[in-house]
C-alpha cells in the first residue's frame, strides 16, 4: 500500500511517501527548486519520494492533500465580505488563483501528476495532529497544534489513541498565536513565514517593555490559554500588510525597514511577544492537560517551532513527556496527511513503545553514495583525499578542535527546517570567537543570531538542565550553572547587542545571552555516523558538545546536491568540507571568479 502526502501554495511545500505505514521519503520542494519556502506544487519532491520508495505514479494508492480547500475559500470569501469595502486590493488579487486553480484541486493533482486513484482530503489541523501524533512513540496523548491559519481553525487540541485522533476543541480566524507573532515578525522588520525564529533569538537581548500593553491593547487573554485580538490594530484579515497606522501609533512609530539597524526597541518587542507567547502556549498546554488527563503531549503546528516555548511547557507544564513533530509547520502537513489515510482512514493497527518514534531521525531525504560523489568531484578536477571512516572521523575531530569550521554533507538530508548532522556546518563550541566566525563569515546573517549545540545524548544532563532527550532541535534549555563563567558587574550592565561578546560558559559558542541553548541530541542508534564523529571529538577534547548550524548561507534553502555543498563551501569562509568519505581542503581549492557579486547576493534575504 502507497501512500502519496502533499502540502503545497501556502508555504514550504512538501511531499512523503508512506509505504504499509512506513515512512519512506519526505522532502520541501525548496531543497530541489533552490527557492526558499517554495510553495509551488511539490513536483521535484514527489518524483524523488517514488524514485526512493522505487515505484511509479501508477503504483500509488491514495493521494492525500493536507487541508480542505473549499473550506478554507469560505474561510477567505467570508472574511472579505465582513470586512467590504476595505481589503478590495488584497480580494482582486487572491481570488484568480482560487477560482482557476485552488478550488478544482482533485482535478489539478489528477492532471498534474497522470493519476487515476482515490484523493483524500483531511482538515488542516488533522494533518498537523496526524503528524504530531502517529510517529510519537506513544500509544496514547494529548495533541495540541498551534499555527497561522488553515481552514479556519488557528488553534486546536484533542487525543490520539492507538490508530485514532480525535480534535476536541478549536480556536478560529482572526484570532490566532502564529498570526500575532508573524505581525511583530513583520513590525520588527523581518520576513513573514520565513523569519520569526529570528525574533525568537533576539528576544533575550530585550526587555519585556511591552507585555503590558500587548495584554491590555492586543489580547483579552484567558486563563486558559484562549483569547481574542483587538483585530483594529491588524490588517492581515484583508490586507497585504500584517500590521496597520493605528499599531504603528501604539507602539510609536512605523515598522522597522528591513536591513537598517536593530535598535534597543526592536529588542524589547522580540522579548515582550516571546514572553506573551510562551504563557500562551503554557496556559493552553495546561488546558489541554486539564481536558484530557493524559501524561503525554504531542505538538504541530508553525507555532510549535518556537522551541523556547516548548522547553517552558516541558519544564513548567504538567505533562511527563513531549513530543514534537521536526517538520512542525506546514511542510509536516504532507507526511500527516499520509499517516492519516493509513491508520485514520483505513483502520490499520498502530502500536508503539513509548521510547521510539517512528520519524527515523528525520532523515528522511536524498543520500549519494560515495561513487555519486566521487564522480562529480572527478568531473570538475576537485582536489580532494578520500578516507576511511576511521581515518576521517580522527582527522575532522582533530580540526574542529582547532577551531577549523567544516561543512558536513553525510547521508540522507533532514526533513523539517533544522539540520540535524547530515546537511551541517559545525564547530568547537569551547571556541569564544565561533559565534562572531560562523555568523558573519559562513552563514552571512546577523551577529545576534545563536547556534544550537549537538551533544551526546548520554551527556545532555551534564552540560545542560535537561533530562530527555532533544533529538530534532526543538527544545530549550538552560546551561547547567556549573558550566557557567561569572560575569562581571560592568559585563552584566551591558544592554543589547553588547552582550554578545561576554563568554558565558564552558561552551561559550552555543550559549545564548540568557545562558539558554536549543539542544539536539545524538544517538548512535539514530544517526551512526555524526554521533561517532561527536564521540572522537569527546575523547580528544573532553567536551561532548559541537555546533551544529544548517549547512546554507543567508537566504538559500539547505544544500541537497553535492553541487550546493561545494557551491556553498567555495563562497564562504568555510575551511574544510566532508562529503561521504571525501575531505576537501579550502586552500587547496581554485577560486574561479565569476560574474555575480555573490557576497552581496546572499546579504539579502
Amino acid at each position: 500500500m502507497n501512500i502519496l502526502g502533499i502540502s503545497c501554495f501556502y508555504h514550504d511545500s512538501a511531499a512523503c511517501l508512506v509505504k504499509d505505514g512506513e515512512i519512506v521519503a519526505a522532502a520541501q520542494e525548496e531543497r530541489f527548486t533552490r527557492k526558499k519556502h517554495d510553495a509551488n506544487f511539490p513536483k521535484n519532491a514527489i518524483a524523488y519520494c517514488l524514485k526512493e520508495g522505487g515505484i511509479g505514479i501508477g503504483d500509488v494508492d491514495f493521494i492525500g492533500f493536507y487541508e480542505k480547500p473549499f473550506i478554507k475559500f469560505e474561510r477567505i470569501l467570508f472574511t472579505y465580505l465582513a470586512n467590504s469595502p476595505w481589503g478590495i486590493r488584497s480580494f482582486m488579487k487572491a481570488m484568480p488563483i482560487w477560482i482557476k486553480q485552488r478550488l478544482w484541486m482533485s482535478d489539478f493533482i489528477s492532471n498534474e501528476l497522470n493519476y487515476k486513484g482515490k484523493l483524500i482530503f483531511p482538515e488542516h489541523h488533522e494533518s498537523h495532529a496526524a503528524s504530531a501524533f502517529f510517529p510519537s512513540p506513544f500509544q496514547d496523548a494529548a495533541i495540541l497544534t498551534m499555527d497561522a491559519v488553515g481552514e479556519w481553525d488557528t488553534s486546536s487540541f484533542g487525543v490520539g489513541d492507538g490508530n485514532r485522533i480525535e480534535l476536541l476543541e478549536e480556536q478560529r480566524f482572526p484570532h490566532s498565536l502564529g498570526l500575532l507573532y508573524s505581525a511583530f515578525t513583520y513590525y520588527t522588520g523581518f520576513k513573514v513565514n520565513s523569519a520569526e525564529y529570528k525574533v525568537m533569538g533576539l528576544a533575550p537581548y530585550g526587555k519585556p517593555r511591552y507585555v503590558d500593553m500587548i495584554l491590555s491593547e492586543l489580547l483579552d487573554l484567558k486563563e486558559d490559554g484562549s483569547f481574542k485580538m483587538n483585530m483594529k490594530y491588524f490588517n492581515y484579515a484583508v490586507g497585504l500588510t500584517m500590521t496597520n497606522r493605528r499599531f504603528d501609533k501604539l507602539f510609536g512609530g512605523p515598522p522597522r525597514r528591513p536591513e537598517s539597524k536593530i535598535t534597543q526597541k526592536d529588542m524589547d518587542l522580540a522579548r515582550s511577544i516571546q514572553v506573551v507567547t510562551e504563557e500562551i502556549m503554557l496556559r493552553s498546554a495546561r488546558r489541554v492537560h486539564k481536558k484530557t488527563g493524559k501524561d503525554n503531549l504531542c505538538l504541530a503546528g508553525g507555532v510549535a517551532l518556537n522551541c523556547v516555548g516548548n522547553g517552558r511547557i516541558l519544564k513548567d507544564g504538567p505533562f511527563k513527556n513531549i513530543w514534537i513533530q521536526p517538520a512542525a509547520g506546514d511542510a509536516g502537513g504532507a507526511l500527516g496527511t499520509a499517516l492519516f489515510i493509513w491508520y485514520q482512514y483505513l483502520g490499520n493497527e498502530r502500536k508503539s513503545n513509548g521510547v521510539t518514534d517512528s520519524q527515523k531521525a528525520s532523515l528522511l531525504g536524498p543520500s549519494f553514495t560515495d561513487q555519486e560523489i566521487e564522480a562529480f568531484l572527478k568531473e570538475r578536477s576537485i582536489p580532494h583525499n578520500k578516507l576511511d571512516r576511521d581515518a576521517l572521523l580522527e582527522t575532522v575531530a582533530g580540526l574542529i578542535s582547532q577551531e577549523k569550521v567544516i561543512g558536513w554533507f553525510s547521508g540522507r538530508m533532514e526533513f523539517g527546517p533544522r539540520a540535524l548532522g547530515a546537511r551541517s556546518i559545525i564547530g568547537d563550541a569551547r571556541s569564544i570567537k565561533m559565534q562572531s566566525v560562523m555568523n558573519l563569515k559562513i552563514k552571512f546573517r546577523e551577529s545576534f543570531r545563536p547556534f544550537a549545540p549537538t551533544v551526546l545524548s548520554e551527556s545532555v544532563s551534564e552540560y545542560f538542565e535537561m533530562e530527555q532527550d532533544s533529538p530534532y532541535m526543538l527544545l530549550v534549555s538552560p546551561v547547567r550553572k556549573e558550566k557557567r563563567i561569572a560575569i562581571t558587574g560592568e559585563q552584566e550592565s551591558l544592554f543589547g547587542i553588547d552582550k554578545l561578546n561576554v563568554a558565558r560558559s564552558e561552551i561559550p559558542a552555543v550559549t545564548h545571552v540568557d545562558y539558554s541553548a536549543r539542544i539536539q541530541t545524538i544517538k548512535e542508534t539514530e544517526h551512526p555516523v555524526y554521533y561517532a564523529l561527536i564521540k572522537k571529538f569527546y575523547e580528544k577534547t573532553g567536551c561532548p558538545v559541537i555546533i551544529n548550524t544548517s549547512f546554507n548561507v543567508r537566504g538559500e534553502p539547505i544544500v541537497c546536491r553535492p553541487e550546493e555543498a561545494y557551491r556553498c563551501f567555495m563562497r564562504t569562509n568555510m575551511d574544510y568540507l566532508v562529503m561521504g568519505s571525501f575531505l576537501l581542503d579550502k586552500h587547496k581549492q581554485r577560486y574561479v571568479q565569476e560574474e555575480t557579486d555573490w557576497r552581496k547576493e546572499f546579504e539579502l534575504d
